[in-house]
């Protein structure tokens, strides 16, 4: 007998549940369908930083996560056969421009690499030595580089895992759908029943489970980045990404690409049109570290809605009382290091079922998801 999984969402967590709901073992007589609008959605519109190590954030179940995240990349990568143009270890520099907080952020990352292998190497590098790795910048900073770091274009990676996916068992339709109250997904064709649904859909969570009387701990924030023509180096494609202080991060990619981003901006909310001000505001972030960048060379502006809970964190699992669903979101920045992790995790629990203890990523799920009665 078939069983039939109900995807709401794209993203990262979306397409990462995907592609394991038709990779784990007794996916056979399993029918998968992912519903996405294609609107807005925050993974598309992102070029990522794979480097939660160094992160100042108090949260150890948030870091747990996100470093558990980063150690899915490279096995995923490799058995989805994914190439460098998806994601690749080029390294991360964090520049700081005083001694004494380099020395601070060098002796962090030699503690966190005891226990985050995937971390690589560590070193300190003068402004000299970024300049070196980095020759795009004219006015570098002193920094960490952590050899394990990585970078990863979302977009790229959402439509390879759909792809992979798609080859067995995934139909992918692009469609907004809803919830009826008894627990339907109401489609372009009607009402329809699903064994499990998993509920994806980021920042668009609070009203899509609102049906089941259940009241989401979510909220949308706008972030933009752009794109730069830039000097194609021989060797770009190997270049570090770089998280100046200060200043938004650079992610070079090969063939003369350059991203600059991203921004936080609670006011924008759902709202997808590119912001002037804040277009300006990204070059004038490239131009204090890089010479002869100009509105000219900016080749496209992307842009996208993340999702946040109000204490920052992510979270999923079974909706409380509503055991046929399962929902993710909250992500904010770092959805591209976390969601894989929580796509895979998803797909686990929605095909195998049980009750999975996740409590070293996250607080009680009834910290975010309530009873609209209560």
């Amino acid at each position: 007998m078939q069983k039939k999984i109900a995807i709401i969402g794209g993203g990262i967590v979306g397409a990462t549940a995907a592609y394991y709901l038709s990779k784990l073992p007794g996916t056979q007589r399993l029918e998968v369908t992912l519903f996405d609008s294609g609107v807005g959605q925050a993974t598309k519109a992102a070029a990522g930083i794979i480097s939660p190590w160094l992160s100042k954030r108090r949260n150890q179940r948030w870091y747990q996560l996100a470093k558990s995240g980063a150690d899915l990349y490279p096995e995923l990568i490799h058995d989805a056969q994914l190439g460098t143009e998806v994601y690749q270890q080029t390294g991360t520099i964090v520049t700081r421009e005083e001694a004494t907080d380099l020395e601070t952020l060098f002796a962090l990352a030699q503690e966190r690499r005891q226990t985050a292998a995937t971390m690589g190497d560590v070193s300190t590098l003068t402004a000299q030595e970024v300049q070196a790795k980095v020759p795009l910048l004219s006015k570098p900073q002193p920094g960490v580089f952590i050899t394990g770091g990585a970078r990863v274009d979302g977009d790229a990676l959402v439509h390879a895992l759909l792809d992979r996916a798609s080859e067995k068992n995934l139909t992918v339709r692009q469609e907004r759908v809803s919830l009826t109250p008894d627990g339907q997904v109401v489609t372009s064709m009607g009402p329809r029943h699903y064994d499990r649904v998993i509920l994806a859909a980021g920042a668009w969570l609070k009203d899509l489970v609102a049906p089941l009387a259940v009241t989401a701990d979510v909220r949308p924030q706008k972030g933009q980045l752009i794109e730069l023509a830039v000097k194609d180096y021989e060797l770009q494609e190997n270049m570090p990404v770089v998280m100046p202080e200060g200043e938004r991060d650079f992610i070079p990619f090969g063939h003369g690409k350059l991203i600059v981003g991203a921004t936080h901006e609670d006011d924008g909310k759902f709202n997808l049109t590119p912001d002037a001000t804040v277009t300006a505001d990204l070059l004038g972030s490239a131009q204090r570290l890089m010479t002869g960048i100009t509105a000219n060379d900016i080749s496209g502006v992307r842009v996208g809605t993340r999702a946040y809970s109000s204490d920052f964190a992510p979270f999923f699992g079974p909706v409380p009382e509503h055991e046929l669903f399962l929902a993710a979101s909250g992500l904010g920045s770092s959805g591209l290091t976390t969601g894989p992790q929580i796509g895979r995790l998803l797909a686990g629990s929605a095909l195998y079922g049980g009750t999975p203890d996740w409590s070293e990523y996250e607080l009680p799920l009834t910290t975010y998801l309530r009873s609209s009665a209560e």
